[in-house]
């Protein structure tokens, strides 16, 4: 799956930011594929460039239109259809990371055969997995793990990343989700994998490696979240984590979608072991990433600097604060890069 770049972001009429996380996500880590976005009348998120018409992000040079918003199910809401229309009869292709396949619309699906562009579901793989083994291989990993879903899992991921091939590591994100795919260019969206391959895929995007190799690996959803700890297990197996960071947002009380508390990242922390073991009994937490987005300058370092007291490890915020921390935690743990 080839994505030609520029982008036309299409946000739809999403109720907040963390609806259209697809959309900021790819302008927040790739900026300079994106030229626009696209909003429809009563849209409450915004990626902070340039508004666009289909006509107007033609001109520019746009050549993919990303349906960057999500919902819950991933469902296509029947009102975007005309949209995506116009966009491949400007000739324009589409790609979508939601569950719904845009050739199952037949509107969508006879205006690509119209025009020839290319529709491309990025949830939906083409590779035929293996169950997973669990055999320990080769290589150094960490997973993000999540007191919620959309907390700053691949936030996280990808500030590692950078941070550690600055320090010296030999260092790769590895996506799991439609976002990642997006801003990497290779994943596997491990939500719409059948549950009975999930761990073999996630040994696929992570596989053997050289012993130095660092492969820094998204999660996705809760251990303990009721519509989505399926896929956190089978992911952490698949995984085999040597090292795996907590992400957290300490404002919520309740877990996003559904009415269960949010669970305490002690909780996380030891359930994460408790789970992990399975696959790697060595695996063990090395950092706390906490959004505090919604926090003042003061109330975050104050969130930040109890979060590490109470729990002996480096908690940061890897956009206000980044993660250094917790690489430098790693690196003492596990050795340096060499």
């Amino acid at each position: 799956m080839e994505i030609v770049r520029p982008y036309l972001l299409f946000l739809g009429d999403v109720p907040d930011s963390l609806a259209a996380k697809t959309a900021l996500g790819i302008v927040d880590w790739r900026p300079e594929w994106c030229l626009g976005q696209l909003r429809l009348p009563g849209c409450k998120a915004d990626a902070g460039i340039p508004d666009m018409s289909i006509a107007e992000a033609k001109a520019a040079g746009v050549r993919t239109m990303i349906v960057g918003a999500v919902n819950a199910g991933g469902v296509l809401p029947d009102h975007w259809v005309a949209t995506i229309v116009e966009a491949l009869d400007a000739g324009l292709d589409v790609a979508s990371g939601l569950h719904s396949r845009l050739a199952d619309n037949p509107a969508i699906r006879d205006a690509a055969r119209r025009t020839g562009a290319a529709l491309h579901d990025v949830r939906h793989s083409s590779e035929r997995f293996a169950t997973g083994k669990g055999t320990k291989r080769p290589g150094m990993r960490l997973l993000t793990v999540g007191t919620d879903c959309s907390v700053g899992k691949k936030y996280t991921a990808l500030a590692l990343e950078k941070e550690m091939r600055a320090a010296g590591f030999d260092a790769d994100f590895r996506a799991t989700g439609q976002t990642g795919v997006f801003i990497s260019g290779r994943g596997v969206a491990i939500d719409a994998v059948v549950a009975d391959f999930i761990s073999g895929a996630v040994e696929w995007i992570a596989p053997a490696a050289d012993p130095s190799h660092w492969d820094l690996v998204e999660g996705q959803g809760s251990l303990f979240h009721p519509s989505f700890a399926g896929v956190s297990l089978g992911l952490l197996h698949g995984a085999q984590p040597d090292a795996f960071v907590v992400c957290h947002e300490p404002t919520r009380t309740h877990m996003r979608g559904v009415k269960h508390p949010l669970p305490s990242i002690r909780e996380v922390i030891d359930l994460t072991v408790a789970c992990g073991k399975l696959t790697n009994p060595a695996i063990r937490c090395v950092g706390i990433a906490i959004n505090t987005a919604s926090l003042g300058n003061d109330e975050a370092r104050d969130v930040l600097a109890r979060t590490t007291a109470e729990y002996d490890l480096p908690a940061v915020d890897p956009i206000r604060t980044g993660v250094a921390p917790i690489v430098a935690k790693i690196s003492s743990l596990f050795g340096s890069s060499g």
